[in-house]
């Protein structure tokens, strides 16, 4: 078991690892080997050290264009790897914003797992009949929240950026143990990226759809989502004929074009896909995939920096938007809008922590915005960041 706060420990099966993209079929035997943790007062650069710590069990993730090697299954298997917001922006140079409201949540966390002996196929926990969780208080007012949508449109108008992303946070005391409900949001449909990530004193649990960065054979990708609508008929015409979804889509996929093309070999970046609409609970989201060649002598250290944070969460330029939401938010983003998923020679897949929420000692955590353009209508804002967190909360409370 491993503590979560003052009274509550982590009381999913031992040996079961519900980490988000971790191998399905190694689920059953991974063990935790050893982690690394950082936080801004550690100085040093997080990725360099992070990709210097996977190479110490034997995880080498310096050239991403090599081919995987054979899997010893006596060696470490891969790693868990988190990256906030906040630490992605330093590492692209931005501010960081406010304080992250759940300061026991490390910035970065790399965790190694090995094999062992199997485990039974894990249930999905339910919720102990001692599970309460609270009334959720805002860190700001519908009110406010549209006056930072118009402060961005207002920057816009200035031309300071084409679109930036604001997003809110709120906060519930529970009581109880946290773990299945955080493990409960990886179920919920469309959730890719599902699973959950522990440590001393917190817990996060994530239900996103989106490939923040992906590398298998020598190929990136990402998935950029932009784009809402309810689940209906209607909902879905809407999107796909709304000139202002597809402006703010396609702003994005092309910031993510030219991310990727700083670590891909010359001339590979393309366009699969663009504009797909998606189902995600009772959302239609419009979701693009992009690819491209990884150049050679890519390590990981230097692919972090090229994509984090995503630019669908940040806006464009991607440095003067994460300059724009340092000023505006009030609380940090926390365990959203970073990064969460899977490393291993060969084999990045790390989700973007949209739909996410994290548990500190004595309260529950969860972030919702949109990106916001010339055309944005504040208060429909308002409206679809409380669309993207309701199934979040739902399945939260649930008992």
């Amino acid at each position: 078991m491993r503590k979560i706060g003052p009274d509550v420990v982590e009381t999913l099966p031992r040996g079961v690892v519900d980490v988000p993209a971790a191998p399905s079929g190694c689920r059953r035997t991974l063990v935790e080997r050893d982690r690394w943790q950082w936080r801004p007062g550690d100085g040093g650069d997080p990725a360099a050290t992070a990709q210097e710590f996977l190479a110490t069990h034997g995880l080498a993730l310096d050239d991403l264009a090599r081919p995987a090697g054979g899997h010893d299954p006596a060696d470490a298997c891969g790693a868990a790897l988190y990256v906030s917001a906040a630490a992605g922006a330093l590492l692209a140079g931005a501010p960081s914003g406010a304080a992250n409201p759940a300061p026991a949540l490390p910035e970065v966390v790399v965790v190694v797992y090995g094999h062992g002996d199997p485990r039974p196929e894990p249930v999905r926990p339910q919720t102990g009949a001692g599970w309460w969780l609270g009334d959720w208080a805002e860190s700001w007012t519908p009110a406010e929240h549209a006056a930072a949508v118009d402060a961005v449109r207002a920057a816009i108008g200035r031309g300071d950026v084409y679109q930036a992303n604001v997003v809110g946070h709120a906060a519930a005391p529970y009581s109880g143990d946290p773990l299945p409900a955080l493990a409960r949001l990886g179920a919920l449909p469309g959730a890719r990226y599902g699973g959950t990530l522990t440590g001393a004193g917190w817990a996060v649990g994530c239900a996103s759809p989106e490939t923040l960065v992906a590398v298998t054979d020598g190929r990136l990708v990402t998935r950029p989502i932009k784009g809402t609508r309810p689940a209906t008929a209607a909902g879905r015409r809407e999107l796909l004929t709304s000139a202002k979804e597809r402006a703010e889509h396609i702003m994005i996929v092309d910031l993510e074009r030219n991310d990727l093309a700083r670590v891909a070999r010359t001339g590979t970046v393309r366009v699969d896909e663009l504009f797909a609409v998606r189902r995600w609970c009772d959302l239609w989201q419009a979701e693009s995939t992009v690819t491209a060649a990884v150049a050679d002598g890519l390590g990981l250290a230097d692919l972090l920096r090229a994509v984090c944070p995503g630019g669908s969460v940040t806006g464009a330029p991607k440095l003067a938007a994460l300059r724009h939401i340092a000023d505006l938010e009030p609380v940090g983003r926390g365990a959203s809008m970073g990064a969460l998923g899977w490393v291993a020679p060969g084999r990045v897949d790390l989700g973007l922590t949209i739909r996410t929420a994290a548990a500190d000692g004595q309260r529950m955590h969860v972030w919702a915005g949109g990106g916001i353009t010339w055309d944005s209508d504040p208060w429909d804002e308002v409206a679809e960041a409380a669309a993207k967190t309701t199934p979040v909360r739902a399945a939260l409370a649930s008992r």
